[in-house]
């Protein structure tokens, strides 16, 4: 019993230190995501239909009557 609890040990260190690679490049590809999601949405903000329209809604605002 005690060997094979040792030798599950030892499998289970080994796939770890196979697998710690992996978290670096995961964060990669999850900042490679999000910088890829943030310049579309620049993309759609910065258009010149939807900037017309958040400059009404800001105007609308700045105009409104208490």
């Amino acid at each position: 019993m005690h060997r094979r609890m040792r030798a599950r040990l030892r499998a289970l260190t080994g796939r770890m230190r196979r697998d710690a690679g992996m978290v670096t490049s995961e964060y990669a590809m999850g900042i490679i995501a999000a910088v890829a999601f943030a310049v579309l949405l620049y993309e759609v903000v910065t258009s010149g239909q939807v900037k017309t329209e958040l400059q009404n809604i800001v105007k609308r605002a700045l105009s409104a009557r208490m």
